[in-house]
């Protein structure tokens, strides 16, 4: 048996009374709020799955650190740091 199209019951159900659409309101609204919550814990596992890759990255960075990497500022001196008497 065929199913019926989704779009003739959308529209079938604007031609019903306001009393019978309002009965199906709370089902819309469940559906609703399932929605939002699938949407909040998508962006949830964005966010933390950015966290953790950063993380990851930065030690993958920090345990491959060439020779270069490691003296590289080594004979740099420092000059934001005044060397005075005190006077």
């Amino acid at each position: 048996m065929m199913k019926p199209m989704k779009l003739f019951h959308s529209l079938c159900r604007l031609e019903q009374e306001p009393e019978d659409v309002a009965s199906t309101a709370p089902g819309e609204t469940k559906l609703v709020f399932r929605n939002i919550g699938f949407l909040s814990a998508g962006i949830t596992v964005l966010a933390l799955s950015v966290v953790v890759g950063r993380e990851l990255r930065k030690r993958y960075k920090f345990n491959h650190r060439t020779p270069y990497d490691i003296y590289g500022h080594a004979g740099d001196y420092m000059h934001d740091v005044e060397g005075g008497v005190g006077i």
